[in-house]
């Protein structure tokens, strides 16, 4: 069961579960079950016979977050205490998305799993309740924390520059904000991974960090979007505070991978070589 079925982590487990015909991937989203309603849930979980629950929904407007808190606990909380629940009634495993986001930002080295959590937006705040509710209720699940997601899909940061590189001579980026992109495809090959792994009784609970490899700031990512993309805008370079959003965001929250790759041997590929493969399939769309 895959929840966010049409988001992009979603889109993306569907773009490679032709590989995997040994599994029947039911994919949902809110037009098709409702996850913030417990009944629901459970029904959908008990009727289908579900073996892994793969958490992709959330809500990750960041800056709306701020206005609309409630909506945010909802799907980042609420939702993940029903998934749960229904997986450990149903004897189900889940894996679930988390977020960089659950830190302040203010380190200077890799986070990792053990380092102590202090998130800064409501977005942050709401990801470790969900994180909290999924283990309270069940001890054996799974959560993959990750960061600067994009993929071909829906709206995103490698799309809106695209796009921006497009309509404009200066585009205007932070780059005092440092991290690490994730293509989407990569981290649901991570997960698919994982269950291979429980395939050979090898199922391991607890946090994970998975981001690509390497590290950048906006400013160096959006260089390189551009770069593949063979589109010249200057791109000017800016201080966060000269971007105002309603929501802080951490300056630096590049995580710390090596918990991931030993526990699973996950190889893990560097981010340029898979936004080089992710603009190359956008290209050839626009064609």
């Amino acid at each position: 069961m895959v929840t966010g079925g049409s988001g992009q982590l979603g889109s993306s487990l569907y773009k490679i579960s032709d590989h995997y015909p040994q599994y029947e991937f039911l994919f949902t989203d809110v037009d098709t079950l409702d996850i913030t309603k417990a009944a629901a849930v459970r029904a959908f979980v008990s009727q289908n016979q579900i073996s892994y629950i793969l958490n992709c929904a959330a809500y990750t407007a960041v800056d709306k977050a701020e206005d609309n808190e409630l909506s945010c606990f909802r799907l980042n909380c609420d939702a993940v205490k029903n998934l749960a629940e229904a997986a450990f009634e149903n004897g189900a495993k889940v894996i679930h998305i988390s977020t960089d986001y659950v830190f302040d930002g203010t380190n200077y080295v890799p986070y990792e799993e053990v380092n102590p959590t202090c998130p800064v937006s409501v977005y942050g705040r709401t990801k470790l309740a969900g994180e909290l509710a999924l283990f309270e209720i069940c001890p054996s699940a799974i959560v993959i924390r990750t960061a600067w997601l994009y993929s071909e899909y829906g709206n995103n940061f490698v799309k809106t520059m695209l796009r921006l590189g497009h309509e404009r001579d200066e585009i205007r980026v932070v780059f005092d904000q440092i991290g690490t992109p994730t293509y989407a495809t990569d981290l649901a090959l991570a997960m698919m991974h994982i269950i291979e792994y429980d395939q050979k009784g090898l199922w391991i609970p607890g946090i994970y960090h998975f981001s690509d490899e390497g590290v950048c700031s906006w400013y160096d990512f959006t260089v390189k979007i551009l770069q593949l993309a063979d589109l010249h805008p200057y791109v000017f370079p800016i201080e966060t505070k000269d971007y105002p959003s309603k929501a802080a965001r951490p300056h630096y929250s590049v995580l710390n991978k090596m918990k991931i790759k030993r526990t699973f041997g996950l190889l893990i590929p560097h981010w340029e070589t898979s936004l080089r493969e992710c603009v190359r399939i956008l290209k050839k769309e626009n064609q």
